[in-house]
């Protein structure tokens, strides 16, 4: 089971970096627009940076931000150019022509996630296609009507039985809730937006028994 950090805020990133548990950083055109405006390129070598900083190669999903299958490739092949970061995941959105753009980036040695996957079927198809990561959306399921922890379970199945080396990423946690339900259901990988790390952490419980050992040992002690 691995925690993803599914972020591209520097100060977020370097938190979970000095905590050690980030076994990945997944962003999102949607992520990366919610930071100061800048060069994206910047961004993902500053993010880069972090990783190195913490001795922490560990693998990074970046997206293309384009519809065309052509320009899919051309930013694909960019992004491997510019970083020189071995473990650099494109993602590529599941979808009819995009299952081509993954086969032939896989053709190239890119590593693909494949991202925005809803169902069974898409997430089985990007399998077959050649995708490393396979992204479910946890919550957006959901809205969908549709049970997540079953569809990762089924997805899960499929890839054991057929040996397949793809993971499953699941994303689009609402809750911490959806992160133990994620993992019970088979998820190779959650990924998690940063402001969930710190109730991750936490429980009344365990603040109420360190309060209570400190107490006893000042006793004790005096």
């Amino acid at each position: 089971m691995k925690i993803f950090v599914d972020s591209a805020n520097l100060n977020d990133i370097e938190e979970a970096l000095e905590r050690g548990f980030p076994a990945g950083i997944t962003t999102n055109p949607t992520i990366i627009s919610h930071e100061e405006r800048g060069d994206f390129s910047e961004r993902i070598e500053a993010i880069i940076a972090l990783l190195r900083k913490y001795d922490a190669e560990v693998p990074l999903s970046v997206e293309v931000f384009s519809s065309s299958s052509a320009e899919m490739l051309r930013q694909a092949e960019s992004f491997v150019a510019e970083h020189d970061y071995e473990p650099l995941y494109v993602k590529i959105p599941i979808g009819w022509h995009e299952l081509a753009v993954i086969r032939e980036l896989k053709r190239r040695n890119i590593k693909v996630n494949c991202t925005c996957c809803m169902s069974f079927t898409q997430a089985l198809l990007a399998a077959q296609a050649g995708a490393d990561f396979i992204s479910l959306f946890y919550g957006r399921i959901r809205d969908y009507g549709v049970d997540p922890a079953t569809v990762v379970r089924q997805v899960r199945t499929a890839l054991d039985e057929r040996g397949a080396a793809s993971e499953i990423i699941v994303g689009s946690i609402r809750e911490v809730d959806d992160i133990t339900e994620a993992f019970a259901a088979g998820a190779h990988i959650v990924t998690v937006p940063p402001k969930f790390f710190r109730e991750m952490a936490s429980h009344e419980k365990t603040d109420e028994v360190v309060k209570q050992f400190l107490a006893d040992f000042e006793a004790w002690i005096r």
